[in-house]
């Protein structure tokens, strides 16, 4: 405990020289004056969570407390913390800001986004807590050869893992750079040393309880500026046809506004960025990670039912940020809009701080402040989920299942957790510095196509396929990681608007149509072509998976059923 005394107190007291610092580091145009507010809340937070974390390395005694919060938590509150690894930085800041600039249209990522909920609510929750013990790999790896899928599923899990990392470390970066006053270099050090610590003392315990505690603050905060900005927009009628009819008025766009279509011109790409998002979702390794907390597969349909209501209000209150933004901060008068380098009127801060400046046009410093440490919270949250779902693949999956062969203790494998996980914060914390330049918009999109193309499909087919056979999945999984990450680099956003080569190769921003469908057709043939004496045992053990699957026979909580 002395160590964790000592690196808690060097924790804080590098938080007061950062805030120190910020104070002092006033010159550069892209910062404003210190919000403190904003630092007293994101301190107060800080320090709550830290409690919290010390609370669960008390509780943390197994490799089930590490991994899966012992199974203690009820439905309810991993719905919550669901909803909490879900609503990120992009999800708060990002459809905001994306409603702000295109109105209606900018709702197609939240809807995407919300539709993958009902499949995985009715299609794998129960069978994953079912079939599962930590982590996705453990469901498809069932009644496969356990060393080639764990290393596929793995892979597939820290290619996720990672490339969502650097864009929450840089939104991280940027966040705090604009609002705090800070060095981005010392904001992105000081959410990996965050991380850290919340996820090696507390493991998932403590990331659920921040999540938890995260969502909470989320949600109060949306709803006050939503209704916030409905009752000043609206001039207290709080009107939705009002807020619209007023927003048509003042936006460029005009009544085009409410009409969708303009973000997404081309019907393959609208289907093929619907597919990521929906399916995206439901391969996501730190969202499939959750249905191991619970008691029993019950808890995990609930945790869905909970976290899907919790995310669509979420979503809606983004709705009405984005066009009371519109109406209260667009107006060249309202002072929120400055001119560019280029000489064109714009959003001050850029248009993911819609929400951020809103915040601050209808409740002031005090919600700005507000405002500004529960969006870091959110990074600090979700950055935790993603890091732990990261160090169990490497753990879980591939040092204790594929090197050590399972012959590993408890202690050992949590010990090459708690290394992996000050591993991958050391990573995060680089890439996130190496990015600071780079629009992370395509790491996003890659994300998404990576867990619809890798991850999904060989979890919905080892769970519903009952002539699915190692072969195949290997080559699906293979080819929809590899295919899915090679579209996105020869693609417009990667070839054409970052590295500058010209015409793009791939011609569609998003693959996740092609690179899905190549992954399940590998799954076919490879599944089909292989009549070997492993596949026919394998197709034979898909019944009794089956009926663990439907019933939970078998299952950890199996009793409370």
């Amino acid at each position: 405990m002395r160590i964790w005394q000592n690196i808690t107190a060097v924790l804080a007291l590098s938080l007061v020289a950062g805030v120190a610092l910020a104070a002092g580091d006033m010159g550069e145009v892209k910062k404003q004056a210190v919000n403190v507010p904003a630092i007293i809340m994101f301190l107060a937070f800080v320090a709550g969570t830290l409690g919290i974390t010390y609370w669960a390395a008390q509780r943390t005694k197994t490799a089930k407390d590490f991994y899966a919060a012992g199974g203690g938590i009820t439905g309810f509150q991993n719905g919550l913390a669901i909803a909490g690894d879900y609503m990120s930085a992009a999800s708060f800041l990002g459809i905001s800001g994306l409603v702000f600039i295109n109105g209606y249209d900018g709702l197609i990522y939240s809807v995407g986004w919300l539709v993958g909920w009902p499949i995985i609510m009715f299609l794998m929750a129960e069978q994953l807590r079912n079939l599962g013990k930590y982590t996705y790999a453990d469901v498809v790896s069932y009644r496969f050869q356990r060393v080639p899928m764990r290393t596929m599923a793995a892979t597939g899990s820290l290619v996720v893992v990672i490339l969502y990392l650097i864009g929450q470390m840089v939104g991280a970066g940027k966040l705090i750079q604009v609002l705090f006053g800070l060095d981005y270099t010392y904001a992105v050090i000081i959410v990996g040393v965050l991380i850290i610590l919340y996820v090696t003392f507390g493991g998932m315990l403590a990331t659920t309880w921040v999540q938890i505690i995260k969502a909470c603050l989320l949600l109060g905060g949306a709803t006050i500026i939503a209704f916030g900005a409905l009752y000043v927009a609206t001039g207290g009628s709080m009107s939705p046809e009002a807020l619209f009819r007023k927003a048509t008025e003042v936006h460029a766009k005009k009544d085009a506004l409410m009409r969708p279509g303009a973000l997404v011109t081309s019907p393959l790409e609208a289907i093929s960025l619907g597919l990521a998002l929906m399916f995206g979702t439901a391969g996501l390794p730190h969202i499939l990670m959750r249905f191991f907390t619970v008691p029993n597969a019950t808890e995990a349909r609930k945790s869905v039912f909970y976290a899907t209501g919790f995310i669509g209000y979420f979503y809606i209150l983004t709705f009405l940020i984005g066009f009371g933004a519109i109406v209260l901060l667009m107006p060249a008068d309202s002072g929120y809009m400055i001119t560019n380098a280029k000489g064109v009127l714009e959003l001050k801060g850029g248009q993911n701080m819609a929400a951020v400046n809103l915040a601050q046009a209808v409740g002031g410093n005090l919600l700005l402040g507000f405002i500004s440490a529960v969006a870091f919270a959110t990074i600090l949250a979700v950055v935790s989920g993603l890091t732990l779902a990261g160090a169990s693949a490497i753990s879980h999956d591939l040092y204790a299942s594929v090197f050590a062969h399972g012959n590993v203790n408890e202690q050992q494998e949590v010990r090459v957790s708690k290394m992996a996980t000050l591993v991958l914060g050391v990573i995060a914390i680089l890439l996130g510095i190496a990015f600071e330049q780079q629009n992370v918009a395509y790491l996003v999109g890659l994300t998404f196509s990576v867990a619809a193309s890798a991850n999904f499909p060989i979890l919905i087919t080892s769970i519903f396929w009952s002539k699915m056979t190692t072969k195949g999945a290997l080559l699906g999984g293979w080819l929809g990681l590899v295919s899915s990450t090679l579209f996105v680099i020869l693609g417009p956003t990667v070839w054409t608007d970052v590295l500058k080569f010209g015409d793009a190769i791939f011609p569609f921003k998003n693959p996740a149509l092609f690179s899905m469908t190549i992954s399940f057709l590998g799954i076919w043939i490879g599944s089909i072509m292989d009549n070997s004496e492993n596949a026919r045992q394998e197709c034979a053990a898909f019944e009794a998976q089956d009926v663990r699957c439907q019933t939970g026979i078998g299952a950890e909580g199996a009793a409370s059923h």
